[in-house]
């Protein structure tokens, strides 16, 4: 039975480092037996089609294909459509008029994190950025822009011992928005 998933790749093609190229990256996908695979923009996000599987088990499988084709290990982070869409329905942020849904952006975590560890992120001065954990996900609101917050990947994965990866809240709609586009029913 087929399913759609999307993929999220972590710190590929950033400032020069750690390149891969679309198109190489679909072909890769394509070896490991996916279909219907769409890359959007090329910080690494794919839209795909295979068997039902466990996503943890997805991603581990594309990490481990990326560091035997291109030669560096990349955290992939895979979600279902039905995961991906949760997740854009319970961000709080853009259910205020007062917040700019530019200034959002989505953690995605590899995993559940602690409860506990989540309680640790101290509720100091964040320059006015807000956070707000959601399952697998970390919604940020950066209202001075994401280059300048302290509420970034490395600090998540410092703090809660999980792998994540940011998206803009644009690109979160959009990966949506192909994978509904990708397939009418997952089975």
């Amino acid at each position: 039975m087929m399913h759609t998933y999307i993929s999220i790749l972590r710190g590929i093609n950033i400032t020069g480092h750690r390149i891969i190229k679309m198109e190489a990256l679909r072909a890769m996908y394509a070896k490991l037996g996916y279909t219907a695979i769409q890359t959007y923009i090329q910080s690494g996000n794919v839209i795909f089609r295979c068997e039902k599987a466990s996503p943890h088990e997805i991603g581990m499988e594309i990490s481990e294909a990326i560091e035997s084709n291109f030669g560096f290990d990349v955290p992939v982070i895979v979600l279902d459509r039905d995961e991906l869409s949760q997740i854009i329905s319970d961000n709080p942020y853009v259910k205020e008029e007062s917040k700019d849904s530019s200034k959002v952006h989505v953690a995605f975590l590899s995993d559940f994190p602690d409860k506990e560890k989540f309680k640790l992120i101290p509720e100091g001065d964040y320059q006015g950025d807000q956070l707000y954990l959601v399952d697998r996900a970390i919604y940020v609101y950066c209202p001075n822009g994401y280059g300048n917050t302290k509420l970034n990947t490395n600090f998540f994965e410092s703090k809660l011992k999980v792998k994540a990866t940011c998206r803009n809240w644009k690109t979160t709609l959009e990966l949506l928005r192909i994978a509904e586009m990708t397939v009418e029913n997952d089975d």
